[in-house]
């Protein structure tokens, strides 16, 4: 059984490496400050709202990360 396979050599493209990277950056910029703006605002909740809320102060980073990367 034989098997052929076809490439075609599109070349280095170094426009779209660096659109690409310049695009990955981007959304990585985007879910920092998503992620530093969560924190921020359950940080600045008082221990007893926290705690209507159900969410210790401990978890807040887990929680911030969890909301913003999903993880």
């Amino acid at each position: 059984m034989a098997h052929v396979t076809t490439t075609a050599s599109t070349g280095f493209n170094l426009f779209a490496r660096l659109s690409g990277f310049f695009e990955d950056s981007k959304q990585s910029w985007a879910l920092n400050a998503e992620y530093k703006r969560t924190f921020a605002e359950l940080d600045r909740l008082e221990n007893r709202e926290l705690a209507d809320i159900g969410v210790r102060r401990c978890d807040i980073a887990d929680i911030a990360r969890i909301h913003v990367y999903g993880r």
